[in-house]
């Protein structure tokens, strides 16, 4: 009996020995289930794991499949895989940049010396298919750090090989595919068979990759125009150039020379510049309501100060105002499917007050303010007025800003509408983009353990609920502004490692939490250090690491 171990899987509630040295996918294969998208990856010990994994010990498992994250996260990083050697086999010499997602697909740049054509797509794609139809097998292999970097360096791939000079680890690993080695952060499918449904398609000036849906994965996300999200995308490689940095081993090579300080005041007078043009088109337009929206720890409070700070250079008197402050009742708001209180519904704000109120101000009339008490949860009339003038600007905060619903009952031509959000950072490489999500998580982790006494289990519990409030109430809208606000930091994940990575560290291996706390140390890894104080007071991410010389 010592070469046999025990499985206890989560997905059925039932333990089974195993033979010592078995693998993910024989452990499916004894469980009876029988998953249709799936599995994909495991939970093991809550730590995502590849189907290749070998069991040594007795263990915790839970099977992945395309609906959940870790999963879709594993397929989608697979088909960038058999993108990669698509490009490699047809345009050995061509540069394959894969971005964030937009459009409901992840937008992909070809550099290959002329402007690629929809054939040029259309033969990748076809491409793909045949790499896919050969089920060829997927490879993780193992090795010295050392010798991984070697490897890389001598196929010119230069990123890939500086992000590894980051890591303090005596070995690293790749992945390989024919002739094909990349690396990437997640683990992978064991064979290209297993990608039963892409799409490649002509974009802009480069290609969207198309994926299946997490709520069906037997469909492609539908296609969703994003022309605005897609133009914040080339700015900031306008930025990047500007900068002289591309990825994460770029910005830890310019920290060892010693242009940290460089790297932040330029980051940050980027930013201010772009503040600055949004805040002439508000004066240019004479809007009187200058409403600002986004996600969940995008940096939409510092903005909006930010921003009031541009017009009062301007000559005009901002007045900022939280549509928090416009909350029904709490005995009155509308409740979730499971009875809970939903505070992300558009319902849970009293929109004929705020539009009856902001008719008064825009007429020249005085109103008494509410503020939103979140202990009772009442609104309440404390006696702060306000009247406005010719010269006076109000800039309105919050998630539904932009939602057409608030703001019905105003004139159009009385308001700006800004969408703010960390659209886009720094790449670990050129085919390892970093989630907005990651972003925004991260922040959140330091705003809350540092504010709200929140411990990161508690943060990342509660994650998933709050970007689903997020994708129907916020991001439908985003299109819809007058401009969008980039809030992402060239340099901000390797100031957040230093402060994060203590309270990461606190959620136990027993806990659910763990698998996504420990996937969120190991990306921080690739981001060499830098202490908070090299950040001016007056930095956006100074909302979240504290220090900031404003008060929230």
């Amino acid at each position: 009996m010592a070469n046999i171990i025990k499985i206890r899987c989560k997905n059925t509630g039932k333990t089974f020995p195993m033979p010592l040295g078995c693998t993910v996918n024989e452990v499916y294969e004894h469980s009876g289930l029988e998953m249709k998208f799936g599995p994909v990856c495991a939970s093991i010990n809550n730590k995502v794991q590849g189907m290749n994994y070998r069991f040594y010990n007795s263990k915790d498992v839970e099977l992945l499949d395309l609906t959940s994250i870790n999963g879709m996260r594993t397929y989608t990083h697979t088909l960038f895989f058999v993108l990669v050697k698509s490009v490699e086999d047809i345009f050995p010499q061509g540069r394959l940049i894969i971005g964030a997602p937009v459009c409901r697909g992840f937008y992909c740049e070809l550099y290959i010396g002329r402007p690629i054509e929809a054939d040029d797509v259309a033969q990748l794609r076809q491409r793909m298919q045949q790499i896919i139809d050969d089920d060829m097998p997927i490879h993780r292999i193992q090795c010295p750090i050392e010798e991984a970097i070697q490897i890389f360096r001598q196929r010119g791939m230069e990123s890939k090989a500086q992000l590894l000079e980051s890591q303090g680890n005596l070995y690293a690993y790749y992945y390989q595919l024919g002739d094909t080695i990349d690396f990437f952060y997640s683990c992978l499918l064991t064979s290209t068979g297993k990608l039963n449904l892409f799409d490649l398609v002509p974009l802009d000036e480069g290609m969207l990759l198309r994926v299946p849906s997490r709520k069906n994965p037997a469909e492609l996300e539908a296609i969703e125009p994003q022309e605005k999200k897609l133009g914040v995308f080339r700015e900031y490689h306008r930025w990047r150039h500007i900068m002289g940095v591309r990825n994460a081993g770029e910005v830890n090579a310019a920290i060892r020379s010693g242009h940290m300080s460089e790297l932040i005041n330029v980051a940050e007078a980027l930013q201010e510049r772009k503040l600055n043009k949004i805040t002439d088109e508000i004066v240019e337009r004479k809007s009187k309501l200058v409403l600002i929206a986004g996600p969940s720890s995008s940096g939409k409070t510092t903005t909006s100060k930010r921003i009031a700070i541009q017009l009062m250079a301007c000559g005009l008197h901002p007045h900022t105002l939280s549509t928090d402050n416009y909350f029904v009742n709490r005995v009155d708001s509308p409740k979730d499917e499971n009875g809970e209180y939903d505070f992300e519904h558009i319902d849970a704000l009293d929109t004929a007050f705020f539009n009856k109120q902001m008719n008064q101000l825009l007429d020249g009339e005085e109103v008494e303010l509410p503020r939103y008490d979140f202990v009772s949860g009442e609104r309440k009339f404390e006696g702060k007025k306000l009247k406005i003038g010719p010269d006076d600007v109000i800039i309105l905060e919050g998630n539904h800003a932009l939602n057409p619903i608030l703001s019905k009952q105003i004139p159009e031509s009385q308001k700006y509408r800004i969408y703010v959000s960390a659209l886009t950072t720094i790449a670990l490489d050129d085919h390892n983009f970093v989630p907005t999500e990651d972003i925004r998580l991260l922040r959140r982790l330091l705003r809350d353990c540092r504010y709200r006494g929140y411990t990161a289990q508690d943060t990342i519990k509660r994650y998933p609920s709050v970007t689903r409030g997020e994708e129907r109430w916020i991001m439908p809208f985003q299109e819809s502004a007058d401009a969008t606000f980039n809030s992402a930091l060239l340099y901000e994940l390797n100031v957040i490692r230093e402060q994060v990575m203590p309270i990461l560290e606190q959620v136990d291996e027993r806990e659910e939490e763990y698998s996504e706390a420990s996937r969120l140390r190991k990306f921080l890894r690739y981001f060499i250090p830098v202490p908070a104080r090299q950040v001016p007071p007056t930095s956006l991410l100074r909302e979240f690491s504290g220090g900031s010389s404003f008060k929230y």
